[in-house]
């Protein structure tokens, strides 16, 4: 977002030497341009913002994929989030679970805005975890979230509907889970095979998973629209890095995520 700038001496000078023989069109061209300005800061705040971000990460996608869907938890990890509290969950998927379909969460920023909303949540399970707020609606196939109930268009009966504070919210989680094999020992270290000829060994193959996440958000408040405007492009990295981290807590135990963030 480009901020409001006075005019540079450089303009003011130019219109103090300005004669008084300055035509019409002139005169309307430099209020033009003084107006430009303006449409700069209102544009971000007439659509949604939209964010990307992938990683690859080397961690079975299964478990990746529990703590996305573990939307009840957000608040103890995830930027932003203060606090996230699962209102409703759906019938049991065809793998037997169940999973998040209302949530309400409170968000802030800079310590000086605190707001809750409430989403819809649908989950394909191990594949994707999709959050929908305000006007927006789901693109998944009503086959992929068959165990999820219809979505109210009355915002008495659905609360993601009624709240004010986003117009528009679509984040989706999709992963993609493959094997990665390395190349075997021979290729890495010829010269140990070369003088154990009977050594056969490889590197095992390691599980890992690309990991998706685009948010769509609009504020319905341009104030706060510009007060997230600041960290709007980092917020998908961030929001990554914080689910990554709880994976490897998961996995490693938080004693291992402590001391890697005292060398950073």
């Amino acid at each position: 977002m480009q901020s409001l700038r006075p005019a540079s001496n450089s303009f003011l000078q130019t219109a103090t030497r300005t004669t008084p023989a300055l035509s019409c069109r002139t005169a309307l061209a430099a209020g033009h341009q003084r107006q430009q300005p303006r449409r700069h800061f209102i544009n971000p705040f007439a659509g949604p913002q939209s964010l990307l971000a992938t990683r690859t990460l080397p961690y079975p996608s299964k478990l990746i994929y529990s703590i996305i869907s573990d939307v009840g938890s957000y608040g103890t990890f995830l930027p932003y989030c203060q606090s996230s509290t699962v209102t409703r969950t759906s019938q049991p998927a065809s793998n037997g679970k169940t999973y998040p379909e209302e949530a309400k969460l409170v968000i802030g920023f800079n310590g000086d805005v605190s707001e809750s909303f409430t989403s819809r949540v649908y989950c394909v399970p191990e594949t994707i975890v999709e959050a929908v707020s305000g006007r927006t609606e789901t693109q998944l196939s009503p086959d992929d979230i068959a165990h999820h109930s219809a979505r109210s268009q009355n915002s008495n009966d659905d609360a993601s509907r009624g709240d004010t504070v986003l117009t528009h919210l679509m984040t989706r989680w999709t992963l993609r889970q493959y094997p990665y094999k390395p190349p075997p020992a021979s290729a890495l270290h010829p010269e140990t095979v070369h003088n154990n000829h009977h050594e056969t060994s490889e590197i095992p193959s390691q599980e890992k998973t690309d990991v998706t996440l685009a948010v769509e958000f609009q504020f319905a408040n341009p104030v706060y629209a510009a007060l997230s405007s600041a960290a709007a492009p980092r917020v998908a990295e961030k929001m990554i890095d914080a689910f990554e981290k709880r994976v490897r807590a998961v996995m490693e135990g938080p004693g291992y995520v402590a001391a890697e963030s005292r060398y950073k």
